[in-house]
């Protein structure tokens, strides 16, 4: 078994779409914490919404690559499309930031929303 936190964002019926990806990630995997969900302004391209972030703990038999292409297909689920602004709006952001107990995304050290809400889910992780 592998132990995952997922960082959710989304600026697009934000509180619809991250219910949305609670609702698919827990039909495949176990979600066994949650942190709490925060207000953010947007980074990079301000002239958007606020984001609601926060994070999942999660439990899966997926490998880490397998894991990362179910996100995904959750998020293309849900309405996601690659557009050309990446700090642009957002139905849906899911992003893989600790595998096992080891950091193994950036948006851990780039956004403070993000270590927090990670650190509220794992205390005593180590970086």
């Amino acid at each position: 078994m592998n132990t995952a936190v997922v960082g959710l964002g989304s600026n697009i019926n934000s509180h619809q779409n991250i219910k949305k990806a609670r609702a698919l990630i827990s039909k495949a995997h176990n979600i066994i914490a949650e942190s709490k969900f925060v207000q953010t302004e947007p980074i990079g391209y301000k002239k958007q919404a606020d984001f609601t972030n926060g994070a999942f703990l999660i439990l899966t038999t997926l490998n880490k690559e397998g894991f990362q292409s179910f996100l995904k297909k959750v998020e293309a689920k849900i309405g996601r499309k690659p557009t050309p602004n990446r700090f642009g709006p957002r139905v849906i952001d899911l992003d893989l930031l600790v595998w096992n107990n080891e950091v193994v995304g950036q948006d851990f050290y780039n956004r403070d929303f993000m270590q927090r809400a990670v650190l509220e889910l794992i205390p005593g992780l180590k970086f």
